[in-house]
């Protein structure tokens, strides 16, 4: 009933994420994903990670990216399911061990139903062309229904011929093949965020936030919460500032508006 329950749920979410994308990252996933499984716990640290891990993670253009949702949802499943008695952060390793391979198998499976989707370029246009906006009720089931399968018959199959199988080649990998894996784990975070930080930290001197903040975690030692209130403190005073300087800038100037008035007259 679980495995069915978790199959209706990434049918949802893959018409949420061509709809309104409100449950699409896996920090809203994996908790509900745990809470199925009766372990809540392991749910949101493995959505927290598998966040960090893909934050930078996104379509640009034509470019698919990895499937964060089936990863999500196979991994954290798997994990849980599969780890019954043990930790979290036996869970965890194991939810990153399968993120990345599931995300990129079902990557090339979207690739397919994204070809396939185009098919119904031909009737948008006509629809279009007719002005026919009835009509265009109707076009938008396909893909999201196409959508729909293409995660919910994946994680079908890997919750209920793949939890045994894939956890007994887990173990049987041998050692250094995990410790490669747990090495690109830890690093696939740190290129995320990196990813993050390159499309928001435009301006050069937004880099002046990102040392003091270097500063203070590493060679002051504060935790989160401090560093998080004198952030606010900087953002604020920023945010005058520059507010500020634009109002200057945009304020007309005196000896223009005289001289403007002179020539008229």
């Amino acid at each position: 009933m679980k495995i069915i329950a978790i199959t209706v749920l990434a049918f949802f979410i893959s018409i949420d994420d061509v709809s309104f994308k409100l449950f699409r990252r896996p920090l809203l996933i994996a908790p509900i994903i745990g809470l199925m499984l009766g372990n809540l716990q392991a749910g949101l640290v493995i959505g927290a990670t598998l966040e960090v891990m893909w934050m930078g993670t996104t379509n640009i253009g034509a470019y698919q990216a990895p499937d964060i949702i089936t990863g999500t949802l196979i991994s954290t499943s798997l994990a849980i399911m599969g780890n019954t008695n043990g930790s979290i952060a036996n869970m965890v390793a194991t939810a990153i061990t399968l993120a990345v391979p599931t995300s990129i198998l079902a990557q090339q499976l979207l690739v397919l139903i994204e070809t396939v989707n185009t098919s119904l370029n031909g009737w948008a246009k006509r629809l279009a062309d007719n002005a026919d906006v009835k009509g265009t009720n109707w076009l938008v089931w396909p893909p999201a229904i196409l959508n729909g399968l293409a995660r919910a018959f994946p994680t079908f199959l890997a919750l209920k011929f793949g939890a045994g199988a894939i956890q007994s080649v887990v173990n049987a990998l041998p050692k250094f093949i995990i410790n490669g894996l747990s090495t690109s784990g830890s690093i696939i975070p740190a290129v995320g965020i990196a990813l993050l930080m390159m499309t928001m930290l435009k301006k050069p001197e937004m880099w002046m936030f990102v040392i003091l903040g270097f500063v203070l975690a590493a060679y002051m030692k504060l935790a989160v919460l401090p560093i998080t209130l004198i952030a606010l403190v900087f953002a604020f005073l920023y945010e005058r500032a520059t507010r500020k300087t634009v109002v200057n800038n945009t304020k007309p100037d005196s000896s223009s508006t005289e001289s403007q008035e002179d020539y008229d007259l």
